[in-house]
């Protein structure tokens, strides 16, 4: 898709997409089949059918043969792992992470530069343009990862959501990482209330925010989970953390602390519209509509759950309840393909091979993809749907190739057909990728850099 100037004059900045067909995710829902979209800066002015009012000026895109989404929001990743793919192919989910800690051991800012760009740049291609990644691992001689991680998605240009993560228990506490990437509880909660003074912007057009995120209950002492939802609360940011993944994860719960992780988390202060966990597979039928009437988050992560046998979250019945379910690519190390837009297919699908061919439609994936991940990340009112004034954080996708050509509705062909090329993806109205390549980093040094990256972190585990 070109952007071209027009014979049009319209204020500077202005672009306009036209001839496509368009699902807004607006309160109605509403679709158009032949429309246009129109861009003022960071904002979207104008959304409507038939042909684009004159905007003088303006550049505008032939949308014919395209679909105009919101752009997705990525409510879970560890984008630090981009650089550690293909490891522990067939283990199980504490087998992998005992196995992946002697690698992860090894990063640094630079590693993290690096996969941080990397998988951001793929989650782009994939039409993502927020993402929440969740970093919790802080080598001793890692110089600062979380800043490295914010300055490649400055670079990169998508809106980025860190979760500061921490981990204080360690191998001679009981927990699984290494005492080399653990830290105090006091030095967790002063750095981590050090990065939302440095980092977190609450501003409407934010392309920065900071949530505090403790890794998991098996790595996280009982005080550090507390203190972290009294400082989160006290600060004004959300909480995010891993619950319920793994059968493996309810009994040590069960042993450890006399109840289900989530009856735990609840005990601590986890609940509510600030929160969201990541996976949420092992939730009973009661958790499940006290998650709903809450109104806490979970993150479904659907490949990365079938990468290691984890389970398939109840994503349509959490959905029902009333929480809502956004979705996440998950760590690269246990979802190779780093795709959002594969996401909502597999909870398409994984859905329904669990519950039946109406658990869950292409239209409600596509909603979890955009709008309830807005929600979870409580940024509904600035983007996640096609509306005039919100940000314009927007996807096209072409539909007319040999893939999707004679598909007859465009969600369905989305979702359910292979990755359609993308034409243009706008991030607070910039473009990030333009047909099909991206716009603000060089792919092929940065696969090359990934490669070089790998092998030294290799090669230093051992």
């Amino acid at each position: 898709m070109q952007l071209t100037s027009s014979a049009r004059t319209a204020p500077s900045g202005s672009t306009v997409i036209e001839g496509a067909t368009i699902v807004t995710m607006d309160g109605s829902r509403r679709e158009i089949a032949d429309g246009y979209v129109v861009v003022q800066g960071s904002r979207i002015v104008d959304v409507g059918p038939g042909p684009a009012p004159s905007y003088p000026g303006a550049r505008v895109a032939d949308g014919r043969g395209c679909l105009i989404t919101p752009g997705f929001v990525n409510t879970h990743q560890h984008l630090y792992q981009w650089v550690t793919r293909g490891l522990a192919a067939d283990a199980t989910l504490f087998e992998w992470l005992t196995t992946l800690y002697p690698v992860w051991a090894g990063i640094d800012e630079t590693s993290v530069h690096v996969a941080t760009q990397a998988g951001l740049a793929r989650m782009a291609l994939t039409g993502c343009t927020t993402a929440a990644d969740h970093h919790y691992v802080f080598p001793r001689e890692g110089g600062d990862p979380l800043a490295a991680s914010i300055v490649a998605a400055e670079e990169v240009g998508l809106r980025f959501h860190p979760a500061r993560g921490s981990m204080d228990l360690s191998r001679k506490d009981g927990g699984l990482p290494p005492d080399s990437v653990v830290q105090e509880r006091d030095e967790i909660l002063a750095a981590t209330d050090a990065a939302i003074t440095r980092w977190h912007d609450p501003s409407p057009e934010s392309m920065l925010r900071i949530s505090v995120g403790p890794c998991s209950p098996f790595s996280v002492s009982e005080g550090l989970m507390r203190d972290s939802a009294d400082l989160a609360r006290h600060r004004g940011v959300r909480l995010h953390t891993h619950l319920a993944e793994t059968v493996d994860e309810t009994e040590w719960c069960e042993v450890q602390r006399g109840c289900t992780p989530l009856e735990y988390a609840e005990q601590l202060g986890w609940s509510g519209s600030d929160v969201w966990f990541a996976h949420g597979i092992h939730f009973d039928d009661a958790e499940v509509k006290r998650l709903g009437a809450a109104a806490t988050g979970v993150a479904h992560c659907p490949s990365s759950n079938a990468r290691l046998g984890a389970g398939i979250a109840r994503a349509a019945d959490l959905r029902e309840a009333g929480s809502p379910v956004g979705l996440g690519v998950d760590g690269a190390a246990s979802n190779e393909a780093g795709s959002l837009l594969e996401e909502a297919r597999h909870a398409v699908l994984f859905a329904r091979a669990r519950g039946g061919p109406r658990a869950l439609g292409v239209r409600a994936a596509l909603e979890m993809a955009t709008l309830d991940g807005a929600r979870i990340l409580g940024r509904e009112d600035e983007i996640g749907s096609l509306e005039v004034g919100k940000l314009a954080d927007l996807a096209v996708w072409r539909l007319d190739t040999l893939a999707h050509a004679g598909i007859d509705d465009p969600v369905a062909a989305l979702v359910l057909g292979s990755t359609p090329p993308l034409e243009l993806l706008l991030v607070n109205g910039r473009p990030v990728v333009e047909q099909g390549r991206m716009a603000t980093v060089d792919e092929e040094s940065l696969a090359r850099r990934v490669a070089r990256v790998q092998r030294d972190l290799v090669r230093k585990a051992g």
